[in-house]
């Protein structure tokens, strides 16, 4: 799932409840390399379609587990941010799955149907009628109408959640504003 469509819609609300976008320059993730080398990893493991390479599907897992490490250890280290630890348990949620299915995330033969894709394995997600931990796998498909749509797990939805409360708590969005100020006197 891309994380680009929650976040925008998080940068929206943000403006809405009186957020600040400049707000957002404040905020210092610690050990930002971390996430560089994860998504360099992902990069390398799942090549956008225009890259001149393709990865063995062994090689790939490994790749991306080991990017989940490190995103795993960048969210350890920056914990103290209100909603990296939504974000973690997200990630925690997907990692579990995928060693429990072998290295791969399964999707729910449907999801994959319903999300257009014909063959059995794409990217990271390989379609599976009884996979382990399966409240845990993707079995959903964004709508066709949304650029990239794809399908994604509980975790995903968890990540997504998470990096909206980052966006809007790091705009300066608190929930004094969301709930009113008399509601906080009851």
């Amino acid at each position: 799932m891309s994380l680009a469509f929650p976040v925008v819609g998080a940068l929206a609300l943000g403006l809405v409840l009186g957020g600040r976008l400049g707000n957002l320059a404040e905020l210092r993730l610690r050990a930002s390399w971390l996430f560089f080398v994860a998504i360099a990893l992902q990069v390398v493991a799942f090549p956008f379609a225009f890259l001149p390479w393709r990865m063995d599907a062994g090689v790939a897992s490994l790749l991306w587990l080991t990017s989940y490490g490190f995103l795993i250890v960048a969210a350890f280290v920056n914990r103290r941010i209100i909603g990296v630890p939504i974000v973690a348990l997200g990630m925690c949620m997907n990692v579990a799955a995928i060693v429990a299915n072998g290295g791969t995330m399964p999707v729910s033969p449907s999801a994959m149907h319903d999300a257009g894709r014909t063959a059995v394995t794409q990217a990271n997600s390989t379609a599976m009628a009884e996979p382990r931990l399966e409240w845990l796998v993707d079995r959903w498909t964004a709508p066709e109408w949304i650029p990239l749509a794809n399908v994604f797990s509980i975790g995903d939805v968890v990540i997504a959640a998470g990096a909206i409360v980052i966006v809007l708590y790091a705009m300066g969005v608190r929930m004094p504003r969301l709930l009113g100020e008399r509601d906080l006197q009851a």
